[in-house]
């Protein structure tokens, strides 16, 4: 158990009511007992403070009058309550030792303090930080340099040279450092080109269930620090991805593109190869990008959803908009 004080010394907060009073866990307004901490970071739950039974409520100075019960004063409510959020609820610690069903090369650097879970490979010459987590089943193959504190859930494929940095969380069923979809037509007939890159992932990454990144074509692939990825994300080969760029689930970017830094690109949304995305770019849900953004900024494409009837009227416009403009630009040329 935890007080409302010592919550409030970690967030940088101040205390409204009784800074004694204990709590355990987090919760919603609608849903927190008495023994939870909950959060106003959206005012369409405002509503909600009056009726909360929740220990203690996390809000700006601006809404703390609204509160009825004890509260924690705090700059950003919704930081704050990621923070308490992580505080109250640690990961769990790993225990020291290598799983009896693993098969690990003798040739790999195996520090005291690592954790392999049942049925892990691990190939020649790998190397493992200190504090590292293996989860069940993950397979990681020659070469691959992984940094200190990572922690690799079950079912994750590491592909040969891959390079991670420190303090990284991967997901179940990533895969990373597989062949980038690397072909050439002769002749009406597909050519694989030998995928003969890397991939490089720099420190304090997080990346989500089943996404994979694929290993470069002659260059590297490079995540780099502070990098969020999502669920269901397919980062093609020799992208690089900058600095604290969050990526959403299910966003398809094509290969050699070069992403900035401080990006935010939302779900679904698909990038075309070969191109350049400035820093501090916003791409809204379900956008297509198919040249290059040169400016920071937030960008959006695509038609909101429709009944059927008047999306089929639609499109016979939409088609009708080519012979539309011609007859414009006749009408508009000087008699």
């Amino acid at each position: 158990m935890w007080t409302l004080e010592q919550i409030a010394q970690n967030v940088k907060g101040k205390v409204l009511g009784d800074g004694a009073w204990e709590v355990n866990s987090v919760a919603t307004l609608k849903s927190a007992k008495s023994h939870q901490v909950s959060f106003l970071a959206n005012s369409k739950y405002t509503k909600h403070l009056e009726s909360t039974n929740a220990g203690a409520v996390l809000v700006t100075q601006k809404m703390a009058e609204a509160v009825t019960g004890n509260a924690i004063v705090v700059e950003d409510s919704y930081i704050a309550y990621a923070l308490v959020a992580r505080l109250l609820n640690p990961e769990p610690e790993n225990y020291a030792g290598i799983a009896a069903t693993a098969v690990v090369n003798p040739n790999a650097k195996i520090p005291e303090d690592a954790c392999i879970d049942a049925n892990v490979v691990i190939g020649n010459n790998v190397s493992l930080g200190r504090g590292a987590f293996i989860g069940a089943g993950t397979v990681i193959q020659d070469g691959v340099i992984i940094g200190n504190n990572a922690r690799i859930n079950p079912n994750v494929t590491i592909c040969h040279d891959v390079i991670i940095g420190d303090d990284v969380i991967i997901h179940p069923g990533v895969v990373i450092g597989a062949d980038g979809f690397g072909i050439a037509n002769n002749k009406g007939k597909w050519l694989k080109i030998p995928q003969l890159g890397t991939v490089e992932i720099g420190h304090d990454v997080e990346i989500g269930a089943n996404t994979t990144i694929d290993r470069g074509a002659l260059e590297n692939t490079v995540i780099g620090n502070g990098v969020k990825i999502d669920n269901q994300v397919q980062i093609g080969h020799n992208d690089i991805i900058g600095d604290n760029t969050a990526i959403a689930g299910c966003v398809g970017i094509a290969g050699s593109t070069e992403v900035g830094e401080n990006c935010i690109i939302g779900g679904g949304v698909g990038i075309s190869g070969h191109i350049k995305i400035a820093d501090g770019v916003m791409m809204t849900g379900m956008t297509m990008v198919t040249k290059s953004i040169s400016e920071p900024g937030s960008y959006s494409s695509g038609i909101p959803a429709e009944t059927t009837n008047q999306w089929h009227k639609n499109v016979v416009r939409y088609r009708q908009l080519a012979k539309l403009t011609e007859r414009v630009k006749k009408l508009e040329r000087p008699s």
